[in-house]
């Protein structure tokens, strides 16, 4: 068995060939996908199912060939006929016969099995390109993952170191008599959630720990390069995301070779309706052989057409099944193709709407890490609560927190819709070599294209922020301002 694998996981090499990267984190996406590649059982089982398909071609392009036989019989015979004197009669026999046997027509039975199993062949080809695809996408999803909980428990731990500092400044306060008891309940139960926050980051970042591990089978390394995004190679536009995804993924092309099969199988069904027409040799010798007494050779040549009338309707059965599950396979295309088109149409936008978003979102971690620092100052001199500063403490840890699950978020974007267009590995540095690849160039849908799945684009919601800020003046504008404070008079 650890042959086999070895075996398995050898040949899964020689289908893939690593380019060669010069960024060193590209290189670390591009590791942990190869390792994922080679060693996730998914990939392998999907492998030994092609390598299956390739051998069932061979399977039914055997019929074209003749078939040799070769019996022999020992035994004895006991005869009983009446009008035979003596009645009855026995007689030891033995022998041994060659029989050679060629197809000449079966109405193109093994013509439409060797299309249906070439078919399949594709079929497997494709969806061990998909799974490849989807575990490379996995891949680096986890590395990300990986990469994302360790800057949050960074994040967790300088939020607690700064909400420890903060407690132990009240608690010097208030030992010296200077500070109230409430600020320091204030602070010891902020300083909880802080932990409470670290604890919970800690246990994500063991989650995706161990997830990584599964897709990759390893754990992932002590110190993660910066983060890589593959932002190269990218369409211009959604509907342009979206052609390229029909065209290329690996899912739908599997379907549609699915599709094929099932039509080459409906096809095949009809063959039982047309009669079947060998050629037979057959040539034996022995004692008494076949029965016959003194016989000692005996050899023919014969021509032999079987031609079945009826079969209690079993064949039309089978016919009208195998249309049906045509007719589902086709189902089936048209779901994968709309599967696919939502995928890359989520993907696509993501990337555009991460990139605004991450503008957005830099621009307040920077304005609210500058409102804290002025709060601190403000604290330590007695202008500012200490409520102030540390809900300006932890606005600041959410808000850097929301910057880094949008970036990270925005990498695995951009990784999704590489995969959606059957890209990924390439962008990674991992190209495909293998001999079914050859049969698999030129290959195109033709008219067994998803019928039931146009290229929509599905337009994204958009807001005129002009008009908002407008809305806004009007409202300011018609809000009276606060009145002045009325100094108090003096007695």
């Amino acid at each position: 068995m650890r042959l086999q694998t070895h075996a398995t996981a050898t040949a899964i090499a020689l289908l893939l060939t690593v380019m060669q990267a010069t960024a060193q984190n590209a290189d670390t996406l591009k590791a942990a996908a190869e390792k994922a590649v080679l060693t996730n059982p998914e990939v392998t089982a999907r492998f030994n199912a092609y390598r299956a398909a390739v051998d069932s071609v061979d399977v039914a392009r055997a019929a074209y060939r003749p078939r040799l036989d070769l019996s022999a019989s020992v035994g004895r015979d006991s005869d009983r006929i009446t009008t035979r004197s003596p009645e009855s009669q026995s007689m030891s026999r033995n022998g041994a016969a060659l029989s050679l046997t060629q197809l000449l027509w079966d109405g193109l039975g093994t013509v439409r099995e060797i299309e249906r199993t070439s078919h399949e062949k594709l079929t497997r080809y494709f969806e061990l390109l998909d799974v490849t695809e989807q575990t490379a996408l996995e891949a680096v999803r986890a590395t990300y993952d990986v990469q994302r909980m360790r800057r949050l428990v960074q994040l967790a731990e300088d939020s607690y170191v700064q909400h420890k500092y903060a407690t132990l400044q009240i608690q010097s306060r208030f030992k010296a008599g200077v500070g109230r008891g409430v600020d320091l309940e204030q602070a010891n139960a902020r300083l909880a959630l802080a932990e409470s926050n670290l604890g919970t980051e800690v246990a994500n970042l063991h989650d995706v720990t161990a997830r990584y591990e599964r897709i990759v089978g390893e754990a992932p390394p002590k110190q993660l390069p910066p983060m890589a995004t593959l932002n190269q190679a990218l369409p211009a536009g959604a509907e342009e995301a979206m052609t390229a995804a029909l065209r290329r993924n690996a899912a739908v092309s599997a379907s549609i070779e699915s599709l094929r099969a099932a039509r080459a199988a409906a096809q095949a069904r009809e063959a039982a309706y047309q009669p079947r027409l060998e050629a037979r040799v057959r040539s034996g010798a022995g004692k008494n052989f076949d029965g016959i007494q003194d016989q000692r050779r005996d050899s023919a040549a014969e021509i032999v057409l079987n031609w079945n009338l009826y079969n209690g309707g079993a064949d039309q059965a089978r016919v009208r099944q195998q249309v049906n599950l045509m007719n589902q396979a086709a189902d089936l295309r048209d779901k994968t193709c709309r599967d696919t088109r939502q995928t890359s149409a989520i993907a696509f936008n993501d990337t555009r709407k991460l990139r605004e978003q991450l503008e957005y979102l830099d621009r307040n971690t920077l304005a609210i890490e500058k409102a804290r620092d002025a709060y601190r100052q403000q604290f330590d001199i007695g202008q500012r609560s200490l409520l102030d500063l540390l809900n300006a403490e932890n606005e600041l840890y959410t808000a850097k927190r929301a910057y880094a699950n949008a970036e990270f978020d925005l990498g695995i974007a951009y990784a999704r819709t590489h995969a959606a267009m059957n890209q990924l590995s390439t962008q990674l540095g991992i190209a495909r070599v293998d001999a079914a690849a050859t049969e698999a160039t030129g290959w195109s849908a033709g008219d067994d294209a998803p019928g039931r799945c146009p290229v929509i684009t599905a337009e994204a919601p958009s807001t005129d922020r002009a008009e908002l800020d407008a809305r806004a003046a009007r409202i300011a504008a018609n809000v009276a301002p606060a009145p002045a404070p009325v100094p108090p008079r003096k007695p």
